[in-house]
């Protein structure tokens, strides 16, 4: 989302002539949150591309396009942002302004959207029976669910930026700040009235967010009784000694189902974590600033922007640091193939799973 306002020449002319040492420090960290979020995402969508077993998941068909989403904040969007954010003003003129402005709330709205998505897939993966995982997440539906995350943000992004209907009823004050100083400034402005700011915070955002914690909600409270499950089993076991083959195995099986099912919602309550952390700041100003006569500091609305821009860096590390099959693809193609994995059977014994079976469907998360 793009919130920039207008300034006037002599906070522009003061702007400018801050520390050398500060700029170079801004100009490195912007690059960083770029370089890593284009080489996370990319790694992503290669990993899947190029992993068999990733493919066979329906879970990463969502993670694909969320990356590529991501992946597109930070080629069309964030260079942008930053060359502004460096220099302080705008030099691409008011069209390709607008343009600009439409593809940040299309793509990063997209990008919560797809998050949004994974929790309920995890949601029905884990806290429903098989069957019915199966008969919800079925090839159509979740292609469906995709488009759906592409679609929804072209009607709060292009369709009403273009139109001017973020401007309707505001359009003195844009003109205000505007020739503020007498003279026209170069900033990209986007102010946007309230309604604009109500619809498009609660479809970016606030919707989105009660359905991930409900979804979240449902997934802790199955794994803590599967973690209760767990320890009695175990309790029960070392009291009754030896058993037959037959039933360790199932035992075997049915408490590393329990223990995966804890990591998962370990996994997806820390990616709810900073997807709040990330967010939260910029819709409540977002929600805040058009009932405060738009007074919200310039550099305050930077700062909630660009730490919601973060969360597209931030998706990818989660998920090679928290996944263990993305972990193994992502060394191998680091490694440029030279190393193999051998794949181990699901069923093995104590041997690790690259893609874990939870009732009865592939689960990515673990």
């Amino acid at each position: 989302m793009y919130h920039i306002r207008f300034q006037t020449r002599d906070n522009l002319m003061s702007n400018r002539n801050f520390p050398l040492d500060a700029r170079m420090a801004l100009i490195c960290f912007l690059s960083l949150v770029m370089l890593m979020s284009i080489l996370g995402n990319l790694l992503v969508m290669v990993a899947v591309c190029k992993d068999r077993q990733l493919r066979k998941i329906k879970t990463n068909y969502f993670i694909v396009s969320l990356a590529f989403a991501d992946l597109l904040v930070s080629v069309l969007v964030m260079p942008f942002g930053a060359i502004e954010l460096v220099h302080q003003h705008w030099i691409y003129g008011e069209t390709f302004c607008l343009v600009r402005t439409s593809l940040d709330v299309l793509l990063t709205t997209a990008s919560i959207l797809h998050l949004c998505c994974i929790a309920l897939d995890r949601y029905y993966a884990i806290c429903c029976q098989p069957l019915v995982y199966r008969n919800k997440m079925t090839p159509m539906r979740v292609a469906l669910m995709i488009g759906g995350c592409w679609v929804i943000p072209t009607f709060i992004s292009f369709l009403p930026i273009m139109q001017g209907w973020n401007s309707i009823g505001i359009d003195h004050l844009i003109e205000q700040r505007r020739h503020s100083d007498g003279s026209n400034s170069t900033s990209c402005v986007f102010m946007v009235n309230k309604p604009y700011a109500l619809t498009c915070s609660v479809v970016a955002f606030y919707i989105p967010l009660v359905l991930m914690v409900l979804a979240y909600q449902r997934i802790y409270v199955t794994a803590r009784a599967h973690a209760l499950q767990i320890s009695m089993l175990q309790r029960a076991g070392g009291a009754a000694g030896t058993s037959g083959a037959g039933v360790d195995s199932a035992d075997h099986q049915r408490n590393h189902r329990m223990r995966t099912e804890t990591k998962a919602a370990k996994t997806l309550c820390i990616i709810m974590g900073c997807f709040c952390l990330c967010w939260a700041p910029f819709f409540v100003t977002n929600v805040v600033d058009p009932f405060i006569d738009y007074t919200v500091p310039d550099k305050l609305w930077a700062a909630c922007l660009w730490l919601g821009y973060i969360n597209s860096m931030l998706n990818p590390i989660l998920y090679a640091f928290l996944n263990k099959s993305f972990r193994r693809a992502f060394l191998i193609i680091l490694c440029c193939g030279r190393k193999r994995y051998r794949r181990p059977s699901i069923l093995g014994s104590g041997a690790p799973c690259t893609a874990t079976q939870i009732n009865g469907s592939t689960h990515v998360l673990k």
